[in-house]
C-alpha cells in the first residue's frame, strides 16, 4: 500500500524539484565589488541582474566630499578652516548622532577629539612632542558641548576646534551604500567598509550571512585574518573597534590610536577590540568607539541599560590568553569554530 502510495507521488515530487531548480536558475545572480576608499577597502556582495559598482562608487564619493578630512574640499575639511560652509544631509545626520552619542557616553565618544588625535600622530595632521602642558592646552577647544548646529551652520565655542569623524564615517558609508542597494531592490547584500558591515537577507547559498571577528593581534599591516570568533547575523549593522592595527611604540610604550577626549591621552585599558551590533552600522561604529574608551566594566554597564545594542569583548588575560566578554543576546549570533 505505501509502496503504491509512493509511486502514485513520485511525478509530483518530480515535477516540484523541476520547478525549484527553474525558479532559482531565473534568480538574479550574486556579484562582488571591491575597491579602496577611506584609506581602507571595501567589498560588496549583493544579488541583483545588474553591476551597480557605478552607483556604489558615487554613494561612498558623497561621504567622502562630506566627512573626510583628507578631502581639501570636503565639507568637514571647510568646517576646520572655519570657512563659511552649507551643509548636507550626510554632514548633519553624522553630526546630529554624533552629538547624540556624546551625550549618552558622557563625552566617551567625541568627534571634536581631532586636536588630540592629530597630536598623538593619528589624525590629519602631524604629530607634536606631548607632555602634559600641550595636553591641557589642547583640551580647552576639544569638547562635544563646544559647537552646535544652528540654522544649518556649525558654531564654535573656539574657532580652534576640529573635528575628525573617522569612528563614525565608515559606518555612515556602509549604510549609505546599503541604502543605494535598496533603491535598486536588493533584497540580499553584504556591504563591508573595513570592517564595518550592515547585512541584509540571505547569502548566495540562501543561509543567513556570516561575519568573523578577528583575534585582536598586533598587525599594522592589516594581513592577519585568524578569527576568534564567528556571528551569524542578518538586517543588523555590525562594527569592531581595536587597538591592534593603529599603533606605535616609542621609549619602550605602547600607543594605540583611541583616545580618551576627556583625558587627552591614548586609553590603557584591557579591551584589545569591542564589536557592536546595532540597527545601523553608523550607530554602531560610534558605540564600538565609545566603548574602547569606556573600559570593560562601564561598557558592560551601558549595555545593560540600552538593550537595543549587542556587543562582543575581547580582552587581554593571562600570558597570551585572551578574556571574552558578550552581551546575553550576541550568545545566539554565535557560531563555534
Amino acid at each position: 500500500m505505501n509502496k503504491k502510495k509512493l509511486l502514485w507521488q513520485l511525478p509530483f515530487l518530480v515535477i516540484l524539484i523541476i520547478g525549484t531548480v527553474l525558479i532559482l536558475q531565473k534568480q538574479p545572480p550574486f556579484r562582488t565589488n571591491e575597491g579602496m576608499v577611506f584609506g581602507t577597502v571595501y567589498r560588496i556582495t549583493y544579488q541583483h541582474q545588474d553591476d551597480l559598482h557605478n552607483d556604489i562608487k558615487t554613494a561612498l564619493q558623497e561621504v567622502d566630499n562630506s566627512l573626510s578630512p583628507y578631502n581639501p574640499n570636503s565639507i568637514i575639511t571647510r568646517i576646520n578652516h572655519n570657512e563659511d560652509t552649507t551643509l548636507n544631509e550626510h554632514f548633519t545626520h553624522v553630526f546630529n548622532l554624533a552629538q547624540e552619542v556624546s551625550a549618552q557616553t558622557e563625552g566617551a565618544f567625541d568627534i571634536s577629539v581631532a586636536p588630540l588625535v592629530n597630536a598623538w600622530g593619528f589624525g590629519f595632521k602631524h604629530s607634536i612632542e606631548i607632555d602634559q602642558a600641550t595636553i591641557d592646552s589642547l583640551r580647552q577647544f576639544v569638547g562635544y558641548q563646544k559647537m552646535q548646529l544652528e540654522n544649518g551652520k556649525i558654531v564654535k565655542r573656539d574657532p580652534r576646534l576640529m573635528l575628525d569623524c573617522s569612528s563614525i564615517a565608515k559606518g555612515y558609508g556602509v549604510d549609505r551604500v546599503a541604502k543605494t542597494l535598496e533603491k535598486k531592490g536588493v533584497k540580499n547584500y553584504m556591504v563591508d567598509i573595513g570592517g564595518e558591515v550592515v547585512l541584509k537577507g540571505k547569502n548566495s547559498r540562501m543561509k543567513t550571512w556570516r561575519i568573523g571577528i578577528n583575534k585582536p593581534v598586533e598587525d599594522s599591516l592589516s594581513i592577519n585574518q585568524e578569527l576568534q570568533t564567528i556571528l551569524e547575523i542578518s538586517d543588523i549593522g555590525m562594527a569592531t573597534s581595536g587597538n591592534y592595527r593603529k599603533f606605535y611604540y616609542k621609549d619602550g610604550k605602547k600607543y594605540a590610536h583611541t583616545i580618551d577626549p576627556r583625558l587627552g591621552y591614548p586609553v590603557q585599558h584591557n579591551i584589545l577590540s569591542a564589536t557592536v551590533l546595532a540597527k545601523d552600522c553608523t550607530t554602531a561604529d560610534a558605540y564600538a568607539t565609545a566603548f574602547m574608551v569606556m573600559g570593560l566594566e562601564k561598557a558592560k554597564a551601558f549595555c545593560e541599560e540600552h538593550p537595543e545594542l549587542e556587543a562582543y569583548f575581547i580582552c587581554s588575560g593571562e600570558g597570551e590568553n585572551f578574556e571574552i566578554y558578550y552581551t546575553p543576546g550576541m550568545k545566539k549570533h554565535i557560531v563555534k569554530l
